[in-house]
């Protein structure tokens, strides 16, 4: 039933004011909130007191700063603004320098010059940050490798960006910015696609997956393999044992809040896990857009929380 739910009705939920103005009153505020399990709040100290938690885990962390697809330059503008607040907060914080950011949050919508113009002004910022260009829809996928690739051979090299298993054009992709010396977070893709650009079977998303593992492990920069299928992960295992590649050359990574049972086994087992930390004002619409790009996610959501026994 939940594979037949209608993406219309989760981004309907996502513009409903009321529902927004509820969610951040109630689902943020109490601490043992179901939202709370999956978002570490809507400030930055809060985001930072979650980073804390997980670094004294053992984890790496990720800072994701929620917000995208903004109408209007002066909304770039303001996320700009905040993104250099973050990292002045982070600085004085003390914790790992890492972030995640989305293009279309800076304007990209709007007009490609000023997104770039905000994306360099977060770069000149973040000295000693590694900065994750996320990926969005195949929509974005040619602009965003190449705004990527523009600014890397521009000397931005503290950056890395994200692929996605589910497209046919990710190998590709992988061999192009594995040639450029870069970083890939691999992915399978929340993004519903058409057949045209996309695998349409799981079996077939998970076999692109695999094969893109193998090829980064083998050729790629230190790669950040993003899963939470525990399938993924033993093939990912299995295969730099074979390939005597040390666990130093590669990390996992998953999102904060879900499968905290294998985060854990994985740091216990001599892996480095780095842990996404979503935050912001922009989480009830963040969320329920996930949920809408691929309804299924709910009850991954759920079947993970019964997992647990954390």
């Amino acid at each position: 039933m939940l594979h037949s739910a209608p993406k219309a009705f989760f981004h309907l939920l996502a513009r409903i004011e009321p529902l927004q103005t509820l969610a951040s009153r109630y689902g943020m505020r109490h601490p043992a909130s179901f939202a709370r399990r999956f978002i570490a709040g809507e400030t930055i100290d809060e985001a930072i007191a979650a980073a804390r938690t997980v670094e004294a885990r053992g984890f790496l962390q990720t800072l994701d700063y929620l917000g995208e697809s903004v109408t209007s330059l002066a909304a770039a503008d303001a996320a700009t603004r905040e993104y250099l607040r973050i990292i002045d907060a982070v600085v004085g914080s003390g914790i790992g320098r890492n972030l995640s950011l989305k293009l279309t949050q800076l304007g990209l919508d709007v007009d490609r010059a000023s997104a770039i113009d905000n994306l360099r002004k977060i770069f000149d910022r973040a000295e000693g940050f590694f900065v994750r260009i996320d990926m969005e829809s195949s929509a974005y996928t040619d602009v965003t490798l190449e705004i990527f690739e523009t600014l890397w051979n521009h000397g931005y090299r503290n950056m890395g960006v994200v692929l996605q298993s589910e497209l046919h054009r990710s190998e590709e992709d992988a061999r192009r910015v594995i040639a450029l010396g870069a970083r890939v977070r691999l992915v399978k893709g929340a993004y519903r696609e058409p057949k045209s650009v996309a695998y349409q079977k799981k079996a077939d998303v998970d076999a692109a997956y695999i094969r893109l593992l193998k090829l980064l492990l083998s050729e790629g920069h230190y790669p950040a393999i993003a899963t939470h299928d525990p399938a993924m992960i033993a093939v990912a295992r299995e295969y730099a044992a074979q390939q005597r590649i040390g666990s130093d050359r590669f990390e996992f990574q998953m999102l904060y809040g879900i499968r905290r049972d294998i985060q854990q086994q994985l740091v216990a087992d001599g892996y480095r896990v780095r842990v996404y930390i979503p935050f912001g004002r922009e989480w009830f619409p963040y969320f329920m857009r996930r949920l809408g790009e691929r309804p299924a996610n709910v009850a991954f959501v759920l079947r993970s929380v019964l997992r647990e026994r954390t």
